[in-house]
């Protein structure tokens, strides 16, 4: 079995006593002495540590002062109505997404059958990454049968918001049909759109939206940064 390099382990344990409350928004983290000392490590491990905490925004250096933590958990509702931007906004944080692609695609497996297609069928792909405040939390792709919504991705371009897509093709509400939760590792690719160490806990959270009449118009996969989101799972019913 290969070995995780102490680096991360100090990292993910640093992340998991921040998203935990033992350090809050504000406070200075132990010295370098102090980290090497309690992991029984040398500076170096531990100072790449630190840089990977600056680097994913839950850390920042004041020269002369120390290491302090900035960043909080976003606590993100998922139930029956899921909104992104709504959900940053009601936490007090600013929401923004990085379009990453839009493409129109034969369907696979599992799309046709999460949107109830036929096999042959086209879908349109929305892929970006979300963030809160300038950090990225999740990255995620949503699906959509092309057939339905021939011009969402047009209008997705202008405004990157599921919502407003789906209010230009008159659909003035949703809801979330079915949600499945799992805790995974971050690929390279997730990592690296996440600002995360390759092999970073993240959660997944994959579930399809329905119309006012119940047929399906999204597939979506998410992935939150694991040690800057608290996910909240509401009363789908």
């Amino acid at each position: 079995m290969k070995r995780v390099p102490m680096w991360k382990v100090i990292y993910q344990t640093l992340s998991d006593e921040i998203s935990g409350g033992r350090y809050a928004p504000g406070d200075k983290l132990p010295t370098e002495a102090a980290l090497s000392a309690r992991f029984g490590v040398n500076r170096h491990t531990v100072r790449r540590a630190i840089s990977e905490l600056s680097n994913a925004g839950i850390t920042h250096s004041r020269r002369g002062a120390g290491v302090f933590v900035t960043h909080a958990p976003t606590v993100y509702p998922i139930g029956k109505r899921v909104r992104y931007h709504q959900n940053l906004l009601a936490a007090g944080q600013a929401p923004g997404k990085q379009i990453l692609s839009l493409e129109t695609r034969l369907a696979d497996s599992r799309e046709l059958e999460a949107l109830k297609l036929p096999p042959g069928s086209y879908v349109q792909v929305f892929e970006a990454v979300s963030t809160a405040d300038g950090t990225p939390i999740s990255w995620f792709t949503s699906v959509f049968p092309a057939e339905r919504f021939p011009d969402i991705l047009n209008d997705i371009a202008r405004n990157p918001s599921v919502t407003y897509g789906f209010q230009q093709a008159g659909i003035a509400d949703y809801t979330r049909a079915w949600t499945q939760l799992t805790a995974i590792r971050a690929d390279a690719i997730r990592a690296g759109h996440l600002r995360l160490p390759e092999g970073a806990p993240i959660l997944r959270s994959r579930g399809v939206n329905v119309d006012p009449l119940g047929a399906p118009i999204e597939f979506g996969t998410t992935c939150f940064a694991g040690d800057r989101v608290t996910l909240s799972v509401d009363n789908l019913t």
